[in-house]
């Protein structure tokens, strides 16, 4: 069934490009996929899946954010020139130097390896990583690509899970906040937190699942009376609704010292 995901998962992210942008040639992405599922063809990433699935997904999010074909291109082949034969020089070649640069960017961040518990050794780590690029579309690659990887972290070993999600809170998350990145902060900061806190995760997660259905329904009431005031005034407007983000809610309880329901910008 392998090769026959992979397939399925590329036709998935051209069906979610043309939505966005239905005058996109697509030529060079097809050409990039194919070339990069043929560089990957016998690797398998931890889970035993085909390991060309990482690659797609980090593009389907660069595709959720409306990133440019150079930056979707870059997301297929982010793992090319330091984990197959298919080398910078055949990248410029055939996609431009563009996408060869961006493709490099995302390849020397990847080398960098570093693993701090001193939150001013992750600030000089951050700087450092924000200065090395030359184009943020390569940090904007490395987020995609962190971010799948937090999205499946499950099948690393405790050791592992407990490095990259210290990683992840401390320098990517960070990093996403900065460049105003707030659901891919958000995100990020969640998974983080999962893994590095399991027990006040789990607490926290069955606490709020427990209200959930009437903060939804609380929710959806308060949205619709706000959208009908406002057109009663005639204010153009869209109105959105969201229950906290499971960190920041950890995070204010710790700080004030205070139960579930004393966090009254839950909703």
């Amino acid at each position: 069934p392998a090769p026959g995901l992979v397939d399925h998962l590329y036709t998935e992210l051209e069906q979610k490009i043309r939505a966005l942008r239905p005058k996109e040639d697509l030529t060079l992405l097809e050409k990039a996929f194919h070339r990069a599922a043929a560089a990957h063809k016998d690797q398998l990433r931890e889970s035993g899946e085909p390991y060309m699935i990482h690659p797609l997904h980090v593009t389907m999010i660069l595709a959720d954010m409306q990133m440019d074909m150079a930056c979707l291109i870059t997301g297929l082949l982010h793992d090319t020139v330091e984990d197959t034969s298919l080398g910078l020089e055949q990248i410029k070649k055939e996609f431009g130097p563009e996408v060869a640069a961006c493709v490099d960017g995302v390849t020397k961040l990847s080398k960098l390896k570093f693993y701090s518990r001193e939150e001013r050794q992750a600030e000089s780590v951050r700087k450092m990583l924000l200065a090395m690029v030359n184009d943020i579309r390569v940090i904007i690659v490395k987020l995609a690509d962190r971010l799948h990887n937090m999205r499946t972290l499950d099948v690393l070993p405790r050791e592992r899970q407990l490095r990259i999600s210290q990683e992840t809170a401390e320098i990517y998350a960070p990093i996403a906040h900065r460049l105003g990145m707030g659901k891919v902060r958000g995100e990020l900061e969640d998974l983080s937190f999962r893994y590095l806190e399991p027990d006040a995760w789990a607490e926290l997660m069955r606490e709020i699942e427990s209200q959930r259905v009437q903060n939804e329904e609380y929710l959806i009431k308060m949205r619709h009376d706000v959208e009908v005031n406002l057109r009663r005034e005639n204010i153009p407007a869209r109105v959105e609704a969201r229950i906290k983000r499971p960190y920041s809610v950890f995070q204010k309880m710790k700080r004030q010292k205070i139960a579930l329901d004393q966090v009254y910008d839950l909703l």
